[in-house]
């Protein structure tokens, strides 16, 4: 039987791909349609959605506050919602991912980018840097 994974504000589920050929059932939410989500998904807001059921949890709240193109002239302003993400995953008591772009105010994080994978976009490798925070992790059981 394969561990459950939740993927809250999963968008198109990249994310979800890996976690799948890592060996869960991903279920993704996102609080806008993603009529190519490649696993089973629910419209719904992240940050009501029932947890109960899931084995872990991987998040990737909006990233707009905290990305390079927020200094534009016109850009208009996002909510942060990694620390309410953070406590609502913590409450959960299971271990959990969150995602975001570099500046995001994520604690004790690793830096993963693409082209550490492998990873290739049109133009050569893809240098996508993003940020990974774990939590909810009891170390001595994965030793």
């Amino acid at each position: 039987m394969r561990p459950r994974l939740l993927d809250l504000f999963c968008g198109a589920g990249g994310a979800a791909m890996g976690y799948y050929r890592a060996g869960f059932d991903v279920v993704g939410v996102d609080i806008k349609p993603q009529p190519r989500y490649p696993f089973e998904f629910h419209q719904a807001d992240a940050m009501t959605y029932p947890l109960e059921g899931f084995d872990a949890i991987h998040a990737s709240p909006p990233c707009q506050a905290f990305s390079t193109m927020r200094s534009l002239r016109h850009a208009r302003e996002h909510p942060d919602l990694v620390g309410p993400t953070r406590e609502l995953l913590a409450r959960t008591g299971l271990p959990y991912v969150i995602e975001n772009v570099p500046g995001a105010p994520l604690r004790n994080y690793v830096t993963l980018c693409g082209s550490m994978f492998g990873l290739r976009s049109g133009r050569g490798y893809l240098r996508r840097h993003r940020l990974f925070e774990i939590g909810g992790w009891e170390w001595n059981a994965l030793l």
